[in-house]
């Protein structure tokens, strides 16, 4: 039995994997919501639209594009056999256990809290990544150069309550998911040290799981009111 295997077979393995999964998809997190910004400048969605072309065509980007899709996939299917493995261990519950007592809400539900992402993150793919490459969309021109305009589908799809409140919904399940799931990750690669711990969890709590999900919700919060006249 190769390395490989051993690896995906044991519950240990599998734990790392998902740590290291977890926390590249947390470095994404910066960088998405950083260039998300750009939609908050009052260009008409030039800096957004600049941002999306680059995104998208440069070939590092791409490259790494790929493994972070890959790493969403692992990191779902990690979770999905650790949680069956964890089931099987302990198919009985007993009546006395209480487990609210010694973990926190957010990392006894990691895999509802995962779930609920999951399907955001294909709902959010096919509204905008799916659209941006192979869905008819409109076009912008700046200093004589064509962009696709995703920026009004950006505009268009923050415009339904319904994909808003679902949006800021998945961003209280990301912030929940964060605050047990960062550290954790830290923990399981064996990266725990009464020097840095401090700094991991004040990462974890206040960047990861209250900065950036709040920076991600603002942005439909904010077009959907000036779609209904709230703001100017």
């Amino acid at each position: 039995m190769s390395w490989v295997t051993q690896t995906l077979a044991s519950s240990l393995g599998r734990k790392v994997i998902m740590s290291l999964t977890g926390l590249f998809l947390c470095t994404f997190l910066i960088v998405h919501v950083a260039g998300n910004l750009q939609l908050f400048k009052a260009d008409g969605g030039r800096a957004f639209n600049e941002y999306s072309f680059f995104m998208t065509h440069n070939p590092v980007i791409m490259t790494v594009s790929y493994l972070l899709y890959t790493s969403i996939v692992v990191h779902a299917i990690m979770a999905l056999l650790l949680t069956r493995h964890n089931q099987a261990s302990r198919p009985v519950k007993y009546a006395y256990a209480r487990p609210e007592a010694n973990s926190p809400w957010s990392s006894r539900n990691m895999g509802i809290l995962g779930t609920v992402l999951l399907i955001f993150i294909v709902i959010h793919m096919r509204t905008f990544w799916y659209t941006m490459h192979f869905g008819p969309i409109p076009m912008a021109e700046y200093d004589g150069k064509e962009y696709k305009d995703l920026y009004k589908i950006v505009l268009e799809a923050f415009s339904n309550w319904w994909y808003v409140l679902f949006y800021v919904i998945a961003m209280a399940a990301l912030s929940y998911h964060l605050v047990h799931g960062f550290k954790s990750g830290f923990q399981t690669l064996g990266l725990r040290h009464k020097k840095y711990t401090p700094l991991i969890e004040f990462l974890g709590v206040w960047v990861f799981s209250i900065l950036i999900p709040a920076l991600f919700a603002a942005m439909p919060v904010y077009f959907f009111l000036k779609h209904v006249g709230v703001i100017g």
